[in-house]
């Protein structure tokens, strides 16, 4: 968002720990390109079938015909994806593609992808970042968000007032025992929400990954990309038999595992790689193939143990998918902290990188477009002395983000039965 909006924009980026500590950086598998006209039909469909049919057609649309632009404008800030010999994109697939449409580069797309756009920000001028500053509060009149209140990590507080406000702070996983998500992610933006009125959008809708490296150990879970399964890798019980379609979409096949580790009485079910070429997993998922040794697991060679975890969060703060605007004015929302419908009731692989870059383009837009600005008369009084227990409001909002997700949840199945 940050390098699409005008140079005379003078902006201030917050991130609550290191710029790095975000889950794009952890994305594994890849981003989706729509590969020529023909795909289209497919790619939308693939996206609607793992969305249940829940998802917003607008955004989907959106999202798939900005998708070769955005690519463009990817690898020209030099991320390198995989290319075949002859100097062409190379693709790959994962669960519930119909067809190769991800581009990749090795196991580590997220990172590959996110470190150049950080690289490119930190040459702006404009752009000030500042780490390890969290947003407590937002400024707002009731209808008009003018700013945010933040604490840094020594506990100051301070308003910074804004003509126009992005909230790009990823998912909730730091709410859940197993997660593949940085523990500092906890659904502020959803509590801050929820506390000023502005609207929500399917909060209940959370993903579980069917494949993370099983481990007795506290901490964000390892996930085992998708990309794996979609390169042939093999779904076995305790006994060594392969026990379902591991292309099917992430919800139906983590279904589908937690039936086997209840029926094998295990804590976990295992993951073969060996119909994968050894060179292949060195090349292609060296990440993965890193991190396993570090287990005492080759996989080359041995199957590794895998459960579910959170993994992804489809709701969020309902935005248009014409502009990513809030319900609150001149407040934006982008990335897994957003709903547009993209995603529906189940993300399709891949396409989480894609939304939140499209959609982050067209918050920009929209701010250079129709600019907010700050009058000192109309700007709220501020008490900032209502936040000295950080504790205890960071267990207010956690509590507030849960309560949330239940009451959605006993709603909507209300609605079913």
């Amino acid at each position: 968002a940050a390098l699409s909006l005008p140079e005379d924009k003078n902006i201030i980026m917050i991130t609550k720990s290191t710029a790095e500590e975000s889950d794009s950086f952890l994305a594994q598998g890849g981003i989706c390109m729509l590969k020529n006209d023909n795909d289209y039909d497919s790619y939308y469909e693939d996206t609607m079938r793992a969305g249940h049919y829940e998802n917003n057609p607008e955004a989907v649309d959106i999202m798939i015909r900005s998708s070769q632009d955005t690519i463009r404008e990817l690898i020209g800030y030099g991320v390198d994806f995989k290319h075949n010999e002859n100097g062409s994109l190379a693709f790959t697939r994962e669960g519930a593609h119909s067809r190769p449409r991800i581009l990749f580069h090795e196991d580590i797309t997220g990172k590959e992808i996110t470190s150049k756009l950080l690289a490119a920000v930190k040459k702006c001028e404009n752009v000030k970042l500042i780490e390890y500053t969290t947003m407590i509060d937002l400024l707002t009149d009731g209808t008009t968000c003018m700013g945010a209140v933040t604490v840094d990590k020594e506990d100051r507080k301070q308003v910074i007032e804004a003509g126009d406000t992005v909230l790009a702070c990823g998912g909730l996983g730091g709410l859940y025992e197993h997660s593949t998500n940085f523990r500092h992610l906890t659904g502020d933006a959803l509590a801050i929400a929820l506390s000023h009125g502005i609207k929500l959008e399917n909060i209940d809708y959370i993903q579980i990954h069917p494949t993370t490296l099983y481990s007795k150990k506290t901490g964000r879970r390892f996930l085992i990309s998708e990309s794996v399964r979609g390169e042939g890798a093999v779904l076995l019980d305790k006994n060594g038999n392969r026990f379902v379609n591991e292309l099917l979409p992430r919800d139906l096949l983590t279904k589908e595992v937690y039936a086997q580790m209840e029926k094998d009485d295990m804590p976990y079910v295992r993951l073969s790689l060996k119909p994968i070429d050894e060179e292949e997993i060195k090349g292609h998922f060296p990440n993965i193939y890193r991190r396993c040794l570090e287990e005492g697991y080759d996989v080359t060679k041995d199957p590794i143990p895998v459960v579910p975890a959170q993994h992804y969060f489809m709701g969020g703060i309902w935005v248009d998918s014409e502009k990513s605007r809030t319900s609150a004015e001149h407040l934006y929302a982008i990335g897994e902290t957003s709903c547009n419908g993209v995603h529906g009731a189940n993300r399709l692989a891949s396409n989480s990188l894609l939304e939140s870059l499209v959609f982050a383009g067209r918050a920009a837009k929209s701010i250079a477009e129709d600019p907010g600005t700050t009058c000192e008369e109309n700007l709220p009084e501020i008490d900032l002395k209502k936040y000295e227990d950080l504790d205890k409001l960071r267990e207010k909002y956690k509590q507030l983000v849960l309560d949330e997700i239940k009451r959605v949840k006993e709603a909507r199945k209300g609605e079913r039965e």
